[in-house]
C-alpha cells in the first residue's frame, strides 16, 4: 500500500509539508524513541564536524525543532534555522525563548530548493534528516553550494542504506514494523513514520551522494557510516577561490 506522505511527484512538497504538521509536536520524543536516543550523539558529532567558530555565520536546512541550530549557536556562532514547516518552526521558537539573553538562532520559513540568500553566505551548512525529504536532491545540494563562502563546510545528517544485505534486511523489517508502531503508539499515526522507508527507497544512498558532492566541485568529501551504514554523515568543503 502506498505510504499517503510519499510522493515522488509534483505533490511531493506538499506531502511533506503535511506529514511535518502531523508530527511536530511529537517529533523530539518520537526521535528519541525510535533511535533509543541516539540522534542526540550524532547530531553532535554533526557540530563537530562543522567547527563552527565565534563569528561565523551558519545555515541550519531543513532544521526541524531546531537541535542542530542551537548547538551550532552555542559555539558563538550566528545561526540561521529554515524549514519548509511552520508548525515545526514554531516548536523551535518556543525552544528559542529560554535563549533570549544570549545569542540564539533566528528560524525562518523557507524552501530548500530556492534559498533566500545572496551566494557565498556562509560558512557553515548543515542539514540533519532533511535531505532525503527534498524533492530534488539535486538542485538542493547545488542551492547549499551556492550559498556557502569558499573555503565553507557542508555536513549532512542522513538515514543511511547499509551496504550489508543482512543487516539492511534486518534494518528494514525494523523501519517497516517498529517504527510505525512508536508512531501509531505515540503520535496515533503510523504512516508519518512508515514514511521513512518508503523514502529511503528512493533516496540514493551514501556512494551517491559523495559522488553527487564531488560532481559539484566539493573537496575533501568524506563520509561517515554510523550504525553499520544505518545512518549516514556526509562532510564537504567547498573550495577557495
Amino acid at each position: 500500500m502506498a505510504n499517503q506522505f510519499y510522493d515522488p511527484g509534483e505533490s511531493r512538497a506538499a506531502k511533506v509539508n503535511d506529514l511535518f504538521a502531523a508530527i511536530a509536536r511529537r517529533y523530539d520524543l518520537l526521535n528519541d524513541l525510535q533511535s533509543f536516543g541516539l540522534h542526540r550523539r550524532w547530531k553532535r558529532r554533526v557540530v563537530a564536524l562543522a567547527a563552527p567558530q565565534p563569528g561565523e555565520r551558519a545555515l541550519d536546512l531543513c532544521c526541524g525543532t531546531g537541535d542542530i541550530a542551537f548547538a551550532l549557536a552555542a559555539n558563538g556562532t550566528e545561526v540561521t534555522g529554515l524549514d519548509f514547516s511552520e508548525p515545526m518552526l514554531d516548536v523551535a521558537r518556543q525552544r528559542q525563548l529560554p535563549h533570549a539573553a544570549r545569542r540564539a538562532p533566528q528560524f525562518q520559513q523557507g524552501d530548500a530548493l530556492a534559498l533566500p540568500y545572496p551566494a557565498a553566505s556562509f560558512d557553515i551548512v548543515t542539514i540533519g534528516y532533511g535531505l532525503r525529504n527534498l524533492a530534488d536532491c539535486d538542485a538542493g545540494l547545488r542551492e547549499m553550494a551556492r550559498v556557502l563562502k569558499p573555503g565553507g563546510r557542508l555536513v549532512v545528517l542522513e538515514f543511511g542504506q547499509p551496504p550489508n544485505a543482512l543487516w539492511r534486511a534486518v534494518y528494514y523489517a525494523h523501519l517497516r514494523i517498529s517504527v510505525p508502531l512508536v508512531g501509531l503508539l505515540f503520535c496515533g499515526n503510523s504512516q508519518a513514520y512508515a514514511y521513512i522507508l518508503e523514502s529511503l527507497k528512493h533516496y540514493p544512498g551514501q556512494l551517491a551522494v559523495a559522488a553527487k558532492l564531488r560532481g559539484l566541485n566539493f573537496s575533501e568529501v568524506r563520509g561517515v557510516n554510523l550504525l553499520g551504514g544505518a545512518m549516514s554523515i556526509h562532510y564537504a568543503r567547498k573550495p577557495a577561490q
